[in-house]
């Protein structure tokens, strides 16, 4: 492949996006640049504070118990009082509690803390999510989604690499490092992004806001919930049941190191190429085939032996997660009505919140009791059940309206208050 067709490639996989995403995106990229809480917490509450394993477990569990609550009641936020300053909170609470964690020695107060950062730094992902719905059109959804997914696997591989050097030297650093990142983004979000959230004219005026309730009640939306929960349990063995099954079966830290590896290189170097070749192909067949990739890809690890046949197991389920992910994305937004987007982007959130509380306790007791094999078994029903559900769930539904653009390209921008300035309004045009 040429040098010209390389810059082509890569110039239709970013044009066409308004300014307010690309600011969205630097917010994104900048903020997984700092995850080193969620990266390090088990090595540190484990070798510098010297607390046991199950200590730390039960710190991830209300970590993780942080996000199911606060996911929820962001997507209220999200709707009534704007994108924007919803972001604006999450952000800025969040470099507040995380610099916080970092001083914290007594146990009691470590787990409290580690509660109030799972609230808070997982409060912002209905705001970004439902803003990136507002600013692109209805056609740019998929690249959209993909590239912001790949912003933050590409900032996690960084900030996985600084932060282990960094955690050499000091774990304080790391937290306030973080802390810093996490102010860097909410500095963005104040300076550059206009509020999206579109204004309830004419008819819309007139209609009962959406509830949490209208939320649980919408069926086909609350089973792609549901599916996505199913599909989030069995990507997150690759950080919680894979690292275990490595260690009884005799390989290091490092060995499993070196395959999840694969996981983030692959997603940086295929999410762009993939997503253009997916982009305007049929979502049904699409989530399908995740779906049936991601879990024959993780029961295909009950074969492994190897480094190298644990690294293949590795790149088939990743193709998986490349290709889901931005899909299921466009198809929440699909379901999702205008004036409820932060509240229906708040109950999906949910679900990958609540399936990093199932995970681990679903690995653990499978390993412990069975053997790592039931559990590789077990991904590929679960990746099975998920391919059914897909194909059931989306036939009938209708192609999504391109016609729509104005209203999901062009972003009036509120006031931004009198130290901001105002992000220019963009109206993408045709890739």
């Amino acid at each position: 492949m040429s040098v010209a067709t390389l810059r082509r490639a890569a110039r239709e996989s970013v044009s066409g996006l308004p300014r307010a995403f690309w600011w969205l995106w630097a917010s994104t990229l900048v903020n997984r640049l700092g995850a080193f809480v969620a990266t390090f917490m088990a090595l540190y509450l484990t070798q510098q504070r010297g607390y046991s394993a199950s200590f730390a477990g039960l710190v991830a569990a209300l970590h993780g118990l942080g996000g199911v609550v606060s996911t929820l009641a962001a997507g209220v936020l999200t709707d009534r009082l704007g994108r924007r300053p919803t972001m604006l909170a999450a952000q800025a609470s969040t470099a507040f509690s995380v610099a916080l964690l970092g001083f914290m020695e007594h146990p009691a107060a470590i787990a409290a803390v580690a509660l109030l950062v799972g609230i808070t730094s997982n409060a912002s992902r209905p705001a970004v999510q439902a803003m990136m719905a507002d600013i692109v059109r209805p056609e740019d959804r998929v690249r959209a989604f993909a590239l912001n997914y790949w912003a933050i696997n590409l900032g996690f591989a960084v900030s996985a690499v600084a932060a282990g050097v960094i955690a050499e030297y000091s774990y304080l650093a790391g937290f306030l490092g973080e802390a810093a990142l996490t102010l860097v983004c909410a500095v963005l979000v104040y300076v550059k992004l206009p509020e999206s959230r579109p204004e309830r004219t004419g008819a819309a005026a007139a209609e009962p806001e959406t509830g949490l309730g209208t939320v649980l009640r919408d069926r086909r939306f609350m089973g792609v919930v549901g599916l996505s929960f199913l599909i989030s349990l069995i990507f997150t063995q690759g950080s919680v049941g894979l690292p275990v099954a490595m260690g009884a079966a005799g390989f290091s830290p490092g060995d499993y190191g070196l395959v999840i590896a694969v996981n983030g290189v692959l997603i940086v170097v295929l999410q762009i190429p993939v997503t253009r070749f997916i982009e305007h192909r049929d979502p049904q067949r699409l989530l399908v085939v995740s779906a049936l990739l991601a879990g024959y890809g993780f029961a295909m690890t009950a074969f492994a032996g190897s480094i190298g046949v644990y690294a293949l197991t590795v790149c088939v389920w990743t193709l998986a997660e490349i290709v889901n992910s931005p899909t299921q994305m466009s198809l929440v937004v699909r379901l999702s009505p205008v004036h409820g987007r932060g509240r229906y982007q708040g109950v999906y959130s949910m679900s990958w919140s609540v399936a990093a509380l199932v995970a681990p306790l679903m690995a653990g007791y499978v390993i412990d009791s069975y053997g790592a094999g039931w559990l590789w078994g077990a991904t590929g029903v679960l990746g099975t059940g998920a391919a059914v559900g897909y194909w059931l769930l989306m036939r009938g539904l209708p192609r999504e309206s391109t016609t729509s653009a104005a209203g999901a390209a062009r972003v009036e921008p509120a006031s931004a208050g009198s130290g901001a300035a105002r992000a220019e309004t963009a109206e993408a045009s045709a890739g």
